[in-house]
């Protein structure tokens, strides 16, 4: 009679378990695996049994719907070209009232499917977008690709997994550094946008596809994609899609419009430098440009918001450490032209200490981003 009483008690919680804004596994899916312990403990076999069926079959549709929860309110997709479209992200830093979302989410329908860049943020936001993706076009999202290992880029990839998205493509740099911190980036973006929208994040690096130098995709209609890596920049590993027949280029973080650069300790400004003009020198002059933060804009522009900063700041710093300056110093040097960007007065002294650190080998510190 005991055993019949706990079970018709628990089963009656099964409701809530579908209206939870949570993914596999969540706590309290987890939570009957430790009661069913508890029941196999003091003898009560069978019970534990079908508490842990139960929570198998919890997991699978958890799963399977990849996301349960409200969702988001989302910018609305701009459309680029015909069947491109982008959701530009916030300007500022990742915070509760965006989400998390501060970079370009884009996705493009092809004859065979859709191909998405960038997995979002979170497993809320990923599904938020792919509601987005539903109002425009009713094929199915067959492609995914993660612009770098940063949380914004990579930690909504569960998501696309769990919906049964089988082609996900990122830098084999990007998706080890991914996967090295993972605990740490997922720690740190919850506690910027709120742990109830990351929590369901899983390490998926094991279903990607890396590739070094470049991964060309078919994607139906006589059309390709190309997955490309011209080098390290504002994270280690980098990857850039460029579509062919569109005249259409998505460098994610390599170009920045409009918002000021943001440097981390794993940034090498010296070789984004070197990394931008070989992406420059591949593309055509008259390409449209994506970039990882800010409207859709021209190859002249990002040079100048991106490029042509850092070697602004690079002589000026060169020149301040030939002169025996210090770093404080460094702080000091007049980047007032560009205090119209977003984020501005919290990066720009913090941009040049960082460089300055590089030229004299500082330690850059340690960032989970």
């Amino acid at each position: 009679m005991k055993k019949t009483t706990l079970l018709t008690t628990l089963f009656s919680l099964i409701p809530t378990v579908f209206i939870a804004p949570s993914q596999a596994n969540d706590v309290y899916s987890d939570s009957f695996a430790t009661y069913a312990k508890e029941l196999e403990k003091y003898g009560f076999t069978a019970s534990a049994q079908a508490i842990n069926q139960y929570h198998q079959e919890v997991n699978r549709t958890l799963r399977q719907a990849g996301y349960i929860g409200s969702t988001l309110p989302l910018p609305k997709p701009a459309k680029v070209a015909d069947g491109v479209y982008t959701v530009v992200g916030s300007l500022i830093w990742h915070n509760p009232s965006n989400f998390g979302l501060n970079n370009n989410l884009t996705f493009i329908e092809f004859t065979d499917g859709v191909f998405v860049f960038n997995a979002g943020p979170s497993p809320a936001v990923a599904y938020s977008f792919h509601q987005l993706i539903k109002q425009i076009t009713d094929k199915p999202v067959k492609w995914v690709a993660v612009e770098n290992s940063q949380g914004h880029a990579y930690l909504g990839a569960s998501y696309w997994v769990d919906i049964g998205v089988k082609n996900l493509y990122s830098h084999s740099v990007a998706n080890r550094d991914f996967h090295n911190a993972f605990e740490h980036i997922k720690h740190s973006w919850g506690t910027r946008v709120g742990h109830e929208l990351t929590e369901g994040a899983r390490d998926v690096s094991d279903h990607f596809t890396t590739f070094d130098d470049k991964i060309t995709v078919d994607v139906g209609g006589g059309e390709t994609v190309e997955i490309l890596n011209f080098g390290p920049g504002h994270t280690p590993g980098s990857t850039i899609v460029y579509l062919p027949k569109r005249n259409i280029v998505l460098p994610g973080d390599l170009a920045y419009n409009q918002r000021m650069l943001a440097l981390f300790s794993y940034t090498d400004t010296q070789k984004w430098v070197e990394t931008f003009e070989h992406f420059m020198n591949a593309m055509p002059e008259d390409v449209i440009v994506i970039p990882g933060h800010g409207a859709p804009t021209t190859l002249q522009q990002v040079k100048q918001d991106t490029y042509d900063y850092l070697k602004f700041m690079h002589k000026e710093v060169a020149e301040l450490i030939a002169r025996g300056g210090s770093e404080a110093d460094a702080e000091t040097i007049d980047q007032s032209a560009y205090r119209h960007r977003p984020v501005y007065e919290q990066t720009h002294k913090q941009n040049a200490s960082h460089i300055y650190r590089e030229m004299t080998g500082g330690d850059l510190g340690q960032s989970f981003e």
